[in-house]
Formats: structure tokens, sequence, C-alpha cells
């Protein structure tokens, strides 16, 4: 199976990334922050991401059980990437802050992240077959 590389980042362009992956699937998720941000998941392995700039311009958000480390902007605000909880060794790109597609160039999958802990067991399963 082949790979893609594309580059990515926030609006103002201070976070810009650039990731490989295998395939053209992600997550919708339904959970309050997801929805509200609009969030589409891209998960890679922590060595198919590097960060090219905006260390200095990345401010992180947690609750709960601050096991997820969600990574914005301190400028503009965007979530361009982030490290889930369901996969804390990964980096979660947000697909639609890649550069030179479109959420509907990708396969999206739902997930009940609502009732996250009965449903993240099909999420993991899901993830390890696809890539």
């Amino acid at each position: 199976m082949g790979h893609e590389v594309l580059e990515g980042g926030c609006h103002c362009g201070a976070v810009r990334y650039r990731v490989t992956f295998r395939s053209r699937e992600g997550v919708e998720c339904n959970c309050s922050m997801c929805a509200k941000k609009g969030y589409l998941h891209l998960i890679v392995p922590e060595e198919d991401f590097e960060l090219l700039q905006g260390t200095d311009a990345i401010a992180t958000y947690t609750f709960g059980t601050h096991t997820a480390k969600h990574h914005f902007c301190a400028h503009c605000g965007v979530h361009s990437f982030y490290r889930p909880r369901s996969h804390p060794r990964s980096i979660d790109v947000n697909i639609r802050c890649l550069d030179g597609v479109e959420p509907g160039d990708f396969r999206l999958y739902s997930f009940d992240g609502k009732n996250w802990e009965e449903s993240i067991a099909g999420l993991r399963d899901k993830q390890r077959g696809g890539q």
C-alpha cells in the first residue's frame, strides 16, 4: 500500500506540519469538542507527523482525563492537530486543515464520541485494521 505526504496548518500560517498517511480514511466524531470545532480526524503514527514550524505558537487545552492534548494556534485559534485520548502515542490531524484536499476526498467513518467509553474499542479496532 502506498502513502501520501501532505502539509497543513492553522489559518494564520504560524503552525505548519507535514503528515504521511496510508489511506484516505478519516473519522467524524459527535462529541461536544469535535462537533463544536468541526474536526475531522486523520490519526497517524507519531513518526508520520513532522511539525515544521510553530512550536512557540501552540497552546494546549485539556479536560476530563487530561490525556488528550488539544493543541491550537495561540494567534488564530485553529485546532489543526492534537494528541488524541483514543491513540495517545499518535497524532490526530484535522483533515480540514490539510492543504490541497477537501473533506469529500476522504472516506469518513462515524464515531460515537458522546458515548466514548462504549465506542472506543470499535474505533481502535478499525484503526488497527486500516493502517
